[in-house]
């Protein structure tokens, strides 16, 4: 029989990607997303259905969740996808903001992930697929939010991980960096900014420079993450985290795993210092 999975912010991007994805490796695929009724190239796959699914409505999950068990008779699979970054000044967040980022990338996850474990548990069987970010591993200015979110992300994900394996339900860790979807330009156009906030403003320039940088190096598609995130599926290993990205960001990633605390955080802040004007 064919698996099944379920995706959450498959209207675009990686979400999408992922969802064309396994519908192509024969895969039942529920496609989620809060506005079904726009999307119109899923809808014409066989194997994918469409529904709505908003990870701040937990009605709306059961209600996905019960749809799509009722159209393929089970789910195998869950891919936590839907996310965005909360970018800027953290003095420049309001409150609503902060909560915004945390109730999507923290509590979204969670909420789908306790709807759908009775299931799990009852066919003694799954795998919940989370997609992550370089920003759960190492932090970067400008990004304090959205690197909050993300690495409480990891540590919910690694901790839950060794609560299900018991189960027989596994728990894997995607990891982006650097991909070429809209994510930056929605990030960009939320980006959090007051003008009465002026004392941040050569920081906030330098920190531009060495973004600009290292945006204009190689970014990796929406399909690479895909066939990634479909590796981690059906690879029938229990490896934990997967990283996908350029060369940059892979070495980030290792750096921040293999210096020492003070070198590594030191290295950063210099980094982005080198860009401040000169007193």
């Amino acid at each position: 029989m064919c698996k099944t999975i379920l995706i959450t912010g498959a209207s675009s991007g990686i979400g999408k990607a992922a969802a064309k994805k396994f519908a192509g490796e024969g895969w039942n695929v529920i496609a989620t997303m809060r506005k079904p009724e726009v999307e119109q190239e899923l809808t014409r796959l066989e194997n994918v259905f469409v529904t709505k699914l908003d990870v701040q409505q937990p009605d709306t999950i059961k209600q996905a969740i019960n749809e799509g068990i009722a159209r393929f008779g089970g789910i195998d699979a869950v891919i936590n996808n839907a996310g965005y970054g909360q970018n800027g000044i953290f003095e420049a967040m309001t409150p609503a903001q902060i909560q915004q980022q945390f109730d999507v990338n923290v509590f979204g996850v969670m909420n789908v992930t306790r709807a759908i474990l009775p299931h799990f548990r009852q066919q003694k069987a799954g795998l919940i697929l989370t997609i992550s970010s370089g920003a759960g591993r190492f932090t970067l200015p400008l990004l304090s939010m959205y690197c909050a979110s993300k690495f409480a992300l990891e540590g919910f994900s690694e901790a839950l991980s060794f609560e299900l394996a018991a189960l027989n339900i596994r728990v894997k860790i995607i990891e982006p960096g650097g991909t070429t979807t809209n994510f930056s330009k929605v990030t960009q156009e939320q980006f959090a900014y007051n003008p009465e906030l002026a004392d941040y403003d050569a920081f906030t320039e330098a920190a531009g420079k060495l973004f600009r940088g290292m945006i204009a190096q190689r970014l990796v598609t929406a399909d690479e993450v895909a066939d990634v995130i479909y590796t981690a599926a059906t690879d029938g290993t229990n490896t934990l985290r997967y990283v996908v990205g350029n060369d940059d960001f892979k070495k980030r990633i290792a750096a921040r795993a293999q210096m020492p605390d003070q070198a590594y955080v030191d290295s950063v802040r210099q980094s982005f210092m080198q860009y401040m004007p000169q007193n």
